[in-house]
C-alpha cells in the first residue's frame, strides 16, 4: 500500500490545518450500469476550499485529494488545467497551485465498480439479473468513489447528483429536489445539500429497490416531521416486514428525542437492506444502509428479531453520536461505536417490546469484547491509530462492546441522570463539529461534579481484562477480589468497580434463585486488593449455591467462579435470566482458559442450556460448545464428545416442538456435520421435506464434506431455485467436497480472490470459497501451510485491506491437535506461524496483527487441550 494510501495521523493533520472544505459537488452517471460486466462510471466532483499557505509550508508539503479510481482525465485549480500524469500518483491528487484563500478545484474521472463491498458496490440479482448499487465508505472508501479528503475532521457539505434509469430508485443522504430527462429512459437526479458532515458518511444509492414509505412526528403542535423509507432488492419485497421496521424506527425516533433533547438534524430517513454488505449496518445521515440478512426469507428466531431491532437503534443513535459530533480522528473512534452499542442496547429494552436486550448484550456481545481484549494486540478503548490500515483493524470487540460495557458501568459510576445530562451538553456544544476524549471528559465532570479524569486513565487509557472472584474467608465473610495484568504495560489492572454481589440458592423446585443481592464499591486503592460484602450470608456447607461478584452484569470484567458455584452451575438450572447469561458466560471463559472441561461445558449446554427460554443465549451456547468440540478438546476424546453432542442436538430436534432453539439446534447440528459425520443420515432425510432454503443449503454443504452427495445434485439444487443465498450456499458446498483437486482449486481460488474463469470473487463469494475449503477434515491433509504462508503478503498487497482480512484470518490452519507430552509452542502450525513473523518484522502493522491474533487463538485452544489432558 501507498503512503498516500494509507493516510497517516499526521499526513490527516497537516491537511486540517491548511484546509478548510466549505463545499462539494459530484455527479455520479451509473447510467451504463446495467450493461454485462460493466466495470466503471463517469465521475465529476467541484471543490470549494480555503489555502492557508503559511500552514502548509511548517509541514513542507502540497496538500492532495484521495483517490482511488480508475482514471483521472483532467484536473483543474481556479480555472487552470493540470498534467493529470504528474499530479494523480499512487492514490492521491496533488494540488499544485492552490492559491491563498479560496480556491476551486475541478476534477474529471472514471470510478470502478465494487465487487469487494467497499465504494460503489455492484450486485447483479442471480434471480432475475436486476442490478443494484449501494455506497459503503467507512474507514476510508469514499475515495474510491470520487475524489476528496477522506478524513473525518474535514467535515463539508454535499450537494450530490446522480445519473440513471429513470425506472431506479436513486437516492442519497439529502432529499431529492430536481429531476431531468436526460435521454430514452435516463434521468439525472439531484438532491438538496447536505449539513456538514464526514466524507464516510455520505452514501448513493441506485437499482430498482422496491420501497415502502411512512412517516414520523414528534410530540407537540410544532412536532419535527420526518419522512421514513425502508428498501430492499424487489425480489426479496414479499419478505419485507416493513411495518415492524417501521414500528421500532418510530420507537426510537421517540426515545432518542427524550433521551437527547437535540432534534434529529438530517431531513429524512431511509433505511436500505442491501445484497453483499460487509458490515451490519451502517449511519449514513438519511440514508442508512443494513445487511439484507436483516430480511428474513428464512427461520428466523425472536432474537434475530431482537438483534435487528438492536441494530436499527444503533444506527439511529450515531445520527447523534457520530454524525452530529464526530471524533477528530480514528484514535477517538469509540466516540461513535461504544456510545451506540451501548444506546443500541439500552433503546431496545427502553423503547421497544423486546425484553432480553441486556441479556443478550451479557451473553453474546461482551464476549466478544473478553475474546479481543485477551489477545496480544488488545488495546485501551481510546486507541492509537497512526494510519488508516490501523483504523480498519480496529473496528473490533474493544472499540465496539468493551467500550459498551464501560459506559454501562459509567452509568452506574456516574449516574443514569448524570450520563444523559453530559450527552446532552456534548452535542449542543459539539453539533456538526469534531470532538476528542478530553471535550467528552469535560462535559461529564460538568455534569458529575466527580474527576473524570482518573476514571478515565483508569478504564479508557488502559488495556486489558480485569478479572473478579468471590473468595471466602476463614470466617466465611465474603469478599471481591480484582486482579489481571495490563498486556500492554505489564502493570496490574487497577479500576473502581460498582458491582452486586449476587447469592443463589436451591428453590423448592430445584431452580437455583437469587437470595441476596448487595451493593459493593471496589477501590483500585485498598492495599489487601479484597472487597468485603458486608451482610452477605452463605448457606450451610454442601448446601448448592453460585456467588456472582457481578449481579445485574454492572461493569466490564471476566468472572472467575468458585469450585462450588461451577458445581452448582453446571448442575442446576438458574433463575434469573441476567443472572444466567453472565453465568454461562463466565464457564464458557473458564472453558477458554483451560479452567473447565469443554466436556463438562458441552455435557450442561445439552442438559439445561437447551431449556433456556432466552434463545438468544441458546444459540451463544451452542455456537460456543461446539467450538469447545472443535478447539479445546483432546485428540483423544474428540470424536466421542462430537458423537455426544451431535447425538444430543438429534435427540432435543426430534422431541421438542418447533420453535426457536429447535432451530437453533438444527442450524448447529448441520454446522458440526460439516466435520463430524455421525447425523449424515438424519439431515439426508430431513432433506426430503425441508422448505428452508438456509437449513437446505446447510445440510447440502455437511453432506457435500464428506462426500455424500455430487456435484450434480448441488447444480440441480441451484437451477430448482436460483437465489443470492443459494448462489453463496452451492459456491460452499462445490468448495466443501473432500477431492484433493476439489481443495487445491478452491485453496488457489480463494489466494488469487478470483473464480474458475479468472472473474473477481465478490466478498461473500470469495468468504464462501474459503469456508468451502475449510469446512470439512480433509483439507488438512493437504499440507497447504507452506503454500499459505508463502501467499500472505502478495495477498494483502493485491487486495483490498477487507478481502486479505477474510482470506488470511479464513485460512489460517488454527483448528489444530496437540500431542500428549507436547507443548503448545512446539507445535508444526505454531512454530511455522512464528517463524513467519520473524521473518516479516517490516510487513504492514495491520497484516502482523491478524497473524499475531491467529497465533493467539491456536495456541490458547492448544492450552486448554494440554489442560484437559493432565
Amino acid at each position: 500500500m501507498s503512503e498516500i494510501a494509507n493516510l497517516t495521523r499526521r499526513q490527516a493533520a497537516f491537511r486540517s490545518s491548511c484546509l478548510k472544505v466549505s463545499s462539494y459537488a459530484v455527479h455520479i452517471d451509473v447510467s451504463a450500469a446495467q450493461q454485462e460486466g460493466a466495470l466503471r462510471y463517469p465521475v465529476s466532483c467541484r471543490i470549494e476550499l480555503d489555502y492557508d499557505p503559511a500552514a502548509a509550508e511548517a509541514g513542507a508539503e502540497v496538500p492532495f485529494l484521495d483517490y482511488l479510481g480508475d482514471s483521472v482525465d483532467s484536473l483543474k485549480v481556479n480555472g487552470r488545467a493540470h498534467d493529470v500524469h504528474r499530479a494523480a500518483t499512487g492514490a492521491g491528487i496533488r494540488l499544485h497551485g492552490l492559491a491563498a484563500g479560496a480556491n476551486v478545484v475541478e476534477i474529471e474521472s472514471r470510478s470502478r465498480y465494487s465487487r469487494s463491498g467497499e465504494g460503489l458496490h455492484r450486485f447483479v440479482d442471480p434471480s432475475d439479473g436486476a442490478v443494484y448499487l449501494y455506497t459503503q465508505y467507512e474507514p476510508a472508501d469514499c475515495r474510491r468513489v470520487f475524489p476528496v479528503f477522506d478524513q473525518p475532521d474535514i467535515k463539508s457539505r454535499f450537494r450530490f447528483s446522480v445519473t440513471g434509469p429513470e425506472s431506479w430508485q436513486l437516492r442519497s443522504n439529502a432529499a431529492e429536489v430536481a429531476r431531468h430527462q436526460v435521454g430514452p429512459g435516463v434521468v439525472r437526479v439531484d438532491f438538496a445539500q447536505t449539513e456538514l458532515m464526514s466524507s464516510y458518511v455520505t452514501a448513493l444509492l441506485a437499482g430498482p429497490y422496491h420501497m415502502v414509505t411512512d412517516h414520523w412526528r414528534g410530540a407537540g403542535p410544532e412536532g419535527l416531521s420526518i419522512d421514513l423509507g425502508v428498501l430492499c432488492r424487489a425480489s426479496m419485497a414479499e419478505h419485507l416486514d416493513a411495518k415492524e421496521i417501521l414500528k421500532i424506527t418510530k420507537q426510537g425516533l421517540d426515545f432518542f428525542h427524550r433521551e437527547f433533547a437535540y432534534p434529529y438534524p438530517w431531513g429524512k430517513y431511509d433505511q436500505v437492506f442491501v445484497p453483499e454488505y460487509n458490515l451490519g449496518a451502517m449511519e449514513n445521515p438519511g440514508l442508512v444502509t443494513f445487511t439484507e440478512k436483516y430480511v428474513f426469507d428464512t427461520g428466523a428466531t425472536e432474537a434475530q428479531h431482537e438483534t435487528r431491532a438492536n441494530t436499527i437503534l444503533h444506527e439511529m443513535a450515531h445520527m447523534w453520536f457520530g454524525d452530529l459530533v464526530t471524533m477528530t480522528w480514528w484514535d477517538d473512534l469509540w466516540l461513535k461505536e461504544s456510545f451506540a452499542d451501548y444506546m443500541g442496547s439500552y433503546a431496545v429494552d427502553a423503547a421497544t417490546d423486546f425484553t432480553t436486550a441486556w441479556v443478550a448484550f451479557a451473553s453474546s456481545r461482551k464476549a466478544w469484547a473478553y475474546v479481543q481484549d485477551q489477545l496480544p494486540t488488545t488495546h485501551p478503548i481510546v486507541a492509537d491509530i497512526p494510519d488508516l490500515e490501523a483504523a480498519d483493524q480496529n473496528f473490533d470487540g474493544i472499540t465496539y462492546a468493551k467500550g459498551a460495557s464501560v459506559l454501562k458501568q459509567l452509568a452506574a459510576y456516574a449516574g443514569a441522570e448524570a450520563f444523559r445530562a453530559a450527552a446532552r451538553q456534548y452535542f449542543q456544544r459539539f453539533a456538526f463539529g469534531n470532538a476528542k476524549l478530553e471535550d467528552f471528559l469535560e462535559v461529564l465532570e460538568e455534569a458529575t461534579g466527580k474527576d473524570m479524569r482518573s476514571w478515565s486513565a483508569a478504564w479508557l487509557q488502559t488495556s486489558g481484562i480485569p478479572v473478579l472472584s468471590a473468595p471466602v474467608d476463614e470466617t466465611g465473610m465474603v469478599q471481591v477480589r480484582q486482579a489481571g495484568t495490563d498486556p500492554t504495560t505489564g502493570a496490574p489492572i487497577s479500576r473502581p468497580h460498582v458491582v452486586r454481589v449476587g447469592l443463589f440458592t436451591l428453590d423448592g423446585t430445584g431452580v437455583l434463585t437469587r437470595a441476596q443481592s448487595l451493593p459493593a464499591e471496589i477501590d483500585p486503592t485498598a492495599e489487601s486488593g479484597l472487597t468485603p460484602v458486608t451482610g452477605l450470608q452463605l448457606p450451610a456447607a454442601e448446601t448448592p449455591r453460585v456467588v456472582l461478584p457481578n449481579d445485574d452484569d454492572l461493569t466490564y470484567a471476566k468472572v472467575v467462579l468458585d469450585a462450588d458455584s461451577i458445581d452448582a452451575a453446571l448442575t442446576y438450572p438458574l433463575g434469573d435470566p441476567l443472572a444466567r447469561a453472565t453465568v454461562w458466560a463466565s464457564l464458557w471463559s473458564m472453558v477458554r482458559d483451560g479452567l473447565l472441561a469443554a466436556d463438562r461445558f458441552v455435557e450442561a449446554v445439552l442438559r439445561l442450556g437447551l431449556q433456556i427460554p432466552e434463545v438468544s443465549v441458546v444459540q451463544s451456547l451452542l455456537r460456543q460448545a461446539n467450538q469447545a468440540c472443535e478447539l479445546y478438546t483432546p485428540a483423544s476424546s474428540q470424536e466421542d464428545l462430537e458423537r455426544r453432542f451431535a447425538a444430543g442436538l438429534a435427540g432435543f430436534i426430534a422431541a421438542a416442538q418447533p420453535g426457536d432453539a429447535r432451530l437453533a439446534a438444527r442450524r448447529t447440528l448441520a454446522s458440526l456435520s460439516r466435520r463430524h459425520p455421525s447425523q449424515l443420515d438424519s439431515l439426508q432425510a430431513a432433506l426430503e421435506t425441508e422448505q428452508d432454503e438456509e437449513l437446505r443449503w446447510a445440510f447440502l454443504q455437511a453432506l457435500a464434506a464428506h462426500g455424500r452427495i455430487s456435484a450434480t445434485d448441488l447444480d440441480a439444487e441451484i437451477a430448482r431455485r436460483t437465489t443470492a443465498r443459494g448462489k453463496i450456499g452451492h459456491r460452499l458446498a462445490m468448495a466443501a467436497r473432500p477431492d484433493p483437486q476439489v481443495k487445491q482449486a478452491a485453496l488457489e481460488q480463494a489466494i488469487a480472490g478470483t473464480d474458475a474463469d479468472g472473474v473477481e470473487l465478490s466478498n461473500d463469494h470469495l468468504t464462501a470459497t474459503v469456508e468451502g475449503f475449510r469446512a470439512d477434515p480433509h483439507s488438512r491433509a493437504l499440507g497447504y501451510e507452506p503454500q499459505y504462508f508463502d501467499a500472505l503478503t502478495d495477498v494483502w498487497e493485491r487486495m483490498s485491506q477487507g478481502q486479505a482480512t477474510r482470506v488470511i484470518r479464513g485460512l489460517f490452519p488454527g483448528v489444530q491437535r496437540l500431542q500428549p507430552g507436547q507443548e503448545p509452542a512446539e507445535h508444526l502450525i505454531a512454530q511455522l506461524t512464528q517463524q513467519w513473523l520473524e521473518q516479516n518484522r517490516s510487513a504492514p502493522a495491520a497484516l502482523r496483527r491478524i497473524v499475531l491474533e491467529e497465533e493467539d487463538h491456536l495456541l490458547r485452544s492448544l492450552r486448554a487441550q494440554q489442560a484437559a489432558m493432565g
